[in-house]
């Protein structure tokens, strides 16, 4: 299936393809608008530089495409993608990360995001990928679609009685910390270990336990502690 003509609207829809951004850095937002401001059919309608402004500003401009950055200061642009399409799912989602990864990949995918693009990728990609998107077509860069594919091909492994049983040791503690009560800094404080890395363990501990947020997981984690 061919995509949309460069410079043309979205087939289907009335008026210009609004989009929002999120991204921690703001050249990199201010890149990315100033791309897509040279096309007469896209708008940026807002921007943001977290996860918690996203969820917050997303639902009160309703765009019909998100670009999400994977990795942010408090959280990832993965778990944004979830929260807004379980809510909001006219809006179309669009990952952008600096990491070739293929678990990133899938789980970008079984959030429910429309495509997942490299920062590496040239600005008119970005834009070609945004009308793709506005008009209902899932995208995948494609140097990662192949990766992709035989992941979705691999046997799915043996699911253990207890899915705390996929945890690392790290990611045990990890887990025994969140159900203290400890923040992200406080953890980093304990373990002795870079803050952005706890927050990886953080999201690493709730897709391999079916989690969808840190107070699940606080929750979770106390109800296994010794009484």
């Amino acid at each position: 299936m061919t995509g949309p003509t460069p410079g043309a609207p979205a087939a289907g829809e009335d008026g210009p393809i609004t989009v929002f951004l999120l991204d921690d850095h703001e050249v990199v937002r201010k890149g990315i608008a100033d791309i897509l401001g040279t096309q007469p059919d896209l708008v940026v309608v807002g921007e943001a530089a977290t996860a918690a402004e996203a969820l917050a500003r997303i639902p009160a401009v309703r765009p019909r495409v998100a670009i999400l950055d994977a990795q942010l200061p408090d959280g990832n642009g993965i778990d944004v993608c979830r929260d807004i399409r379980s809510a909001h799912p006219e809006v179309r989602c669009l990952i952008l990360t600096s990491f070739d990864d293929n678990d990133a990949i899938f789980a970008a995918v079984m959030a429910g995001a429309s495509g997942y693009l490299l920062k590496q990728v040239r600005g008119a990609a970005i834009v070609d990928a945004v009308r793709q998107v506005a008009a209902g077509r899932s995208l995948l860069d494609p140097s990662v679609t192949e990766r992709l594919l035989t992941k979705l091909r691999e046997p799915a492994p043996a699911t253990p009685n207890d899915p705390i049983e996929y945890l690392t040791d790290r990611e045990r503690e990890v887990l025994d910390l969140i159900a203290e009560g400890l923040t992200n800094r406080e953890i980093s404080r304990r373990l002795d270990i870079a803050e952005k890395t706890v927050k990886n363990y953080v999201s690493a501990v709730l897709a391999k336990l079916g989690l969808r947020s840190r107070t699940q997981a606080a929750l979770y984690g106390a109800e296994r502690r010794p009484h």
